[in-house]
């Protein structure tokens, strides 16, 4: 578990002592998600600021420090979760000339972004994520949410600022936080003891929904952004239903010497 938080703020807003400051500030609001470490990163003439907390697992060594900027300088991101198939992802990389300065997921996400684009690094990523992806090139900021939501995500935008962090006590110390309880968000949790995405307990404060990403361009006015969906449960269903497995399962072996039993119409 990681803390990630940060904010896309109006350009000239913050200088870069205080865009650091603030994110910092946030980013110390989730301690408790990763003691091991912490760090921040900041462009002034972007308006950008991405804070992030460690709990140091794949990689122990300063290799695996975030948030963490690719070698070619593109994309920098904060990132909370693991990606259980990185190994393979890696290797593959590598074979396609990618070098890696350490060996954390974190490093092979923003390789396979760079080699495969973000669309085809979610489809192939198994795993648990939540996460915030600078592209200097297009400066735009893209928030991901892992497939079955395990990772959590809070954004929404304050005045003409956007923030995100992975609990919502790290966006109240952003000095243009200013939302106000929402009273439907409070009847669903009175109702139902908890509160559903997209909602949040405050108004204009939302949870990215799970198996989607949200991507704001630095020129974006205050509540644009719409959650584009990379992957459906609802859709794996219906395929499922509408092409069901026709084939047989094998059983297991009864004892540690047994053997496994022969496919259906094998022999």
């Amino acid at each position: 578990m990681c803390g990630i938080s940060g904010f896309l703020s109006p350009i000239g807003r913050f200088d870069g002592d205080t865009l650091r400051s603030i994110a910092t500030t946030m980013s110390n609001a989730l301690h408790h998600r990763g003691p091991d470490g912490s760090g921040t990163w900041v462009d002034p003439c972007a308006g950008v600021a991405l804070g992030h907390r460690r709990l140091a697992i794949q990689d122990l060594s300063e290799a695996g420090s975030q948030p963490m900027v690719l070698a070619c300088g593109r994309y920098v991101i904060t990132y909370n979760g693991e990606v259980y198939n990185f190994p393979e992802l890696r290797d593959e990389l590598i074979g396609l000339g990618h070098g890696f300065r350490g060996h954390s997921d974190t490093e092979v996400i923003l390789a396979a972004v760079r080699e495969w684009g973000l669309d085809k690094t979610l489809q192939r990523a198994q795993g648990m994520f939540a996460f915030g992806l600078w592209d200097k090139d297009s400066r735009t900021l893209t928030l991901v949410r892992d497939r079955a939501g395990k990772k959590p995500l809070y954004y929404g935008w304050c005045g003409r600022s956007l923030l995100f962090a992975s609990e919502l006590k790290a966006l109240r110390h952003h000095p243009d936080f200013d939302a106000p309880i929402d009273r439907d968000a409070l009847g669903l949790f009175l109702q139902y003891s908890w509160i559903s995405a997209p909602h949040s307990i405050y108004r204009g404060i939302h949870k990215l929904q799970p198996g989607t990403y949200l991507t704001i361009a630095l020129e974006a006015s205050p509540g644009q952004g719409t959650p584009h969906t990379y992957w459906s449960a609802r859709e794996v269903a219906e395929r499922g239903e509408a092409h069901p497995f026709s084939g047989c399962w094998r059983r297991p072996p009864t004892s540690s010497t047994g053997s496994w039993s022969m496919p259906c119409g094998a022999g």
